[in-house]
Order: C-alpha cells, then structure tokens, then sequence
C-alpha cells in the first residue's frame, strides 16, 4: 500500500513538472523572436546567394529546406550577424557547390565562400565573394 501512494505521488510531480517546463517552453517569445530572426536570415542568404550566381534557375538546400542526402546545413548566430552554410546547384546535371555566408545584423552581406569554380570571373570583381578550393 505504501509503495502505490509513493508512485502515485511521484508520477504526480514528475507530470506536474514536465507540464510546467513544457508550457514555459512553448509560451516563451524569445524562442519564436530567434526563429523569426534565424528564418530572416536564411530567406536573405537565398535571395543574396540568387543575385551573386546570377542564372535562371537555382536548386538551393539551406536550413529552410534541409537535404539530408546532400549535406548538413546550418545557420547560426556569429557576433554581430548571421551564418548560414548550405548548397546549391544550377541544374539537374550541375554537382552541388557548398556555400558559407557571412551575414551583418541587418542581414546584409559580409562575406560569401564558396566551392564553385565557375564564380572565379564573379570573384575577380565582386571582393565579398571567395572561391574555396
């Protein structure tokens, strides 16, 4: 009898407590502020990533659309800014090139890496945008 109300008064508080981190997990702002931000970020790297490669048609895999056969994506908080790594390609026949780019606050670019050798006459101009080898 006395190990039924010990379990009962424990799953009683173990529930009460999950509830209660669980509600606070869910109602807290700062959580849904930092996605917004982190989306923010990553829609700016696509349409900065669109106007540097400069073509048509571009299939982009970032944290917004994960590809997990392709590869990890990420985009993560850099003091003062945003990064945001992931890979593109311009057509089905095209190998997907990985990117890294460097973002300020305002989500303007800083810098952009990446593994494309077809950008090297874009690098030569363009001194924001590194060819990694």
């Amino acid at each position: 009898m006395n190990h039924r109300v010990g379990r009962t008064l424990f799953a009683l508080v173990v529930s009460t407590v999950v509830a209660v981190l669980a509600y606070q997990w869910i109602t807290d702002p700062d959580g849904r502020s930092r996605r917004a931000a982190e989306e923010s970020a990553v829609l700016a790297a696509r349409e900065i990533l669109v106007e540097t490669i400069a073509v048509d048609r571009l299939e982009v895999v970032d944290p917004l659309s994960p590809n997990r056969k392709v590869g990890k994506v990420y985009v993560y908080a850099e003091a003062p800014g945003w990064a945001v790594s992931g890979y593109y390609r311009r057509n089905d026949r095209d190998r997907w090139h990985p990117f890294l780019m460097a973002l300020s606050t305002d989500n303007s670019l800083k810098r952009l890496k990446v593994q494309d050798p077809g950008l090297v006459p874009q690098a030569a101009e363009n001194p924001l945008l590194e060819i990694a080898r």
